[in-house]
């Protein structure tokens, strides 16, 4: 049995989620880097709680959250998909648009004269990508079953 793969009850093996693994661990790393802008803003301005009026701080905070809040929905579709046997390719292609949708929307909301479109454009591939995966899994669970 490979060493991606997990023994189920019966002895047969279960393959992982590979490629969403790869999506996952980028993310990871980029919700760090995320949150060390945070961190030196708090300091920056000695602010514990909150964002206590900064408008740099607010928004360090925003792209921060707003990463938090998409990304595990996102990865679970991925990962569901994947488990659901999409082609790699696919997979791939679905991963690299959801980080250079949160790449584009960091950049759009980073600072006040920042463009807008880039977070906007963000905004709405990472919600192409949430429902694609959306519609795929039951498309997909629908095609199986016949």
């Amino acid at each position: 049995m490979p060493a991606w793969c997990v023994p189920d009850l019966v002895g047969n093996g279960i393959d992982l989620p590979m490629v969403t693994a790869l999506y996952a661990a980028v993310s990871g790393l980029f919700l760090i880097f995320l949150s060390v802008r945070v961190i030196g803003q708090r300091r920056a301005q000695d602010v514990s709680v909150g964002h206590a009026g900064s408008p740099d701080l607010e928004r360090a905070m925003r792209v921060q959250a707003n990463f938090a809040e998409y990304t595990p929905l996102v990865l679970v579709l991925l990962a569901l998909a994947e488990l659901q046997g999409l082609p790699p390719w696919a997979l791939h292609g679905l991963g690299l648009i959801f980080l250079a949708a949160r790449m584009l929307h960091f950049l759009g909301f980073r600072s006040v004269d920042a463009p807008g479109r880039l977070r906007t454009l963000g905004m709405a591939l990472t919600f192409g990508v949430i429902g694609t995966l959306s519609v795929l899994l039951p498309v997909q669970w629908l095609l199986s079953a016949s």
